[in-house]
């Protein structure tokens, strides 16, 4: 798939909205990618997984054993990359405020993992899931993502792979551009107060 092709992805599932959004890590956009309405139609979310586990350096392709995402957000391209890539897929959850794995999900001391997500914007949540999925006993060899809102910055500490990287300007909330200032913010997402 091209930049193009998975913009069109978004764009039919009326996933890429403009205004003034919150993002999760506090910063402030103009643009907002709502994974969750692309991921909603079963083929488009087979197809956007499919090309993302294709770009997944084969080497680390063929360790991989398991696939954990963060839920919420991650939990259903979490479990298409599973799908893509022939591996069983799980989720951590916040019950407490700290992700962990429950439901009944284990990992096997050494379990190579992909750890997926929707976006990454700082990686905070990514580097949380990547610790849980640690301290579950697993080894997080891989990262990826549908959306790098990081602009290529964000380090999460192992090899990681998007589907597409956005440069979408973010902004403190005591720094945002006059034309943003004037529009109510709006929190989407998993995490909307």
């Amino acid at each position: 798939m091209t930049e193009n092709d998975i913009l069109a992805e978004f764009r039919a599932a009326e996933a890429l909205l403009e205004g003034h959004f919150i993002l999760s890590s506090g910063l402030r956009s103009p643009r907002y990618l709502q994974c969750a309405r692309v991921l909603m139609d079963p083929r488009r979310a087979e197809r956007l997984a499919t090309a993302l586990a294709e770009r997944i350096d084969p080497s680390l392709r063929a360790q991989l054993q398991a696939v954990v995402s963060p839920a919420m957000g991650g939990v259903i391209i979490g479990h298409e990359m599973g799908r893509a890539l022939g591996l069983p897929a799980m989720f951590v959850e916040r019950p407490t405020g700290t992700f962990e794995l429950r439901r009944g999900f284990r990992l096997e001391p050494g379990t190579r993992v992909l750890m997926v997500e929707d976006v990454v914007t700082t990686g905070l949540s990514s580097r949380e899931a990547i610790r849980a999925i640690t301290a579950a006993g697993g080894e997080v060899i891989a990262a990826a993502a549908l959306v790098d809102r990081s602009n290529g910055t964000a380090d999460l500490g192992v090899p990681f792979t998007p589907l597409i990287r956005l440069d979408v300007p973010t902004y403190e909330a005591d720094a945002l551009p006059p034309d943003l200032a004037a529009i109510p913010a709006i929190k989407p997402g998993s995490r909307a107060a």
